[in-house]
């Protein structure tokens, strides 16, 4: 990976022994990554010399050493568990909340919101209700990415800058919106390593997925490997257009429920 280039890790909840996970589909524990692996991913960063940067802090500086950490959705673990590990290594992250979850079982709510902003990490947007962008007319697209930005601005008496997509699912009418919002970025699922020149209202975001080992881990940040996950990314895409994402969401949901 050339020096220029930095890697941004997707989050999602974080999983505690004895508490029950936000949500129990197949395809959404997925992406849980436990607590214990969470502290040890991070640890490594700091003995392996990398820093934990937010959004912010890689579209405003450059500098070789620097992984990018986001969370997206909105978990109560945000602020319970990864927030105080990223605090002991003195590392920064970008949370970006769907609004419609706040106060739901298991995700924040908008006092918990207000409390990881004052701590020092940004809060960027995921949406108000978490539909996949691409299947919405103009005035859903502003009300998702535009109210969203305003009601998180007013909960935590500061800008939102950044914006997420729910699912990956990136359009120039949805980068058109948030560049009309005061957005400054958007991150997708997009697989690659950003650079100084890359589009920041496409930037690419890699999971974090549950149980991937340390190695493969180690692999991600250094950006080793990336082609093997841009090709499955390819093909993933390409599936979304062919089949709509109705019916690519219950073909997969039955091939990860034949898989527990």
């Amino acid at each position: 990976m050339r020096d220029d280039a930095i890697v941004y890790l997707m989050y999602h909840e974080l999983e505690v022994e004895g508490r029950p996970l936000c949500q129990s589909e197949p395809g959404y524990v997925r992406y849980v990554v436990g607590a214990p692996d969470f502290r040890e991913q991070i640890h490594w960063l700091q003995n392996a010399g990398l820093r934990g940067v937010s959004v912010a802090d890689a579209l405003s500086s450059q500098g070789p050493g620097r992984v990018v950490i986001t969370f997206d959705d909105g978990c109560a673990t945000d602020l319970t568990v990864a927030a105080p590990i990223l605090h002991e290594a003195n590392f920064k992250a970008t949370f970006y909340i769907t609004v419609g979850y706040l106060g739901c079982p298991g995700y924040l709510v908008p006092q918990q919101v207000r409390e990881l902003s004052d701590a020092g990490f940004d809060i960027g947007s995921h949406s108000m209700t978490h539909p996949y962008l691409s299947d919405l007319d103009d005035s859903g697209l502003h009300r998702e990415i535009a109210e969203s930005k305003t009601r998180l601005e007013e909960m935590i008496g500061r800008p939102v800058l950044d914006f997420s997509c729910p699912g990956g699912r990136w359009s120039s009418r949805v980068a058109a919106v948030a560049r009309q919002a005061g957005y400054r970025s958007i991150t997708t699922s997009r697989v690659a390593a950003n650079r100084p020149t890359s589009d920041p209202f496409h930037l690419a975001r890699i999971a974090v997925m549950r149980g991937m080992t340390l190695t493969a881990f180690q692999d991600l940040c250094r950006g080793h490997g990336l082609w093997q996950r841009q090709l499955r990314n390819a093909l993933q895409t390409t599936s979304h257009r062919l089949l709509g994402n109705t019916l690519y969401d219950r073909l997969r949901g039955v091939i990860l429920e034949r898989k527990v």
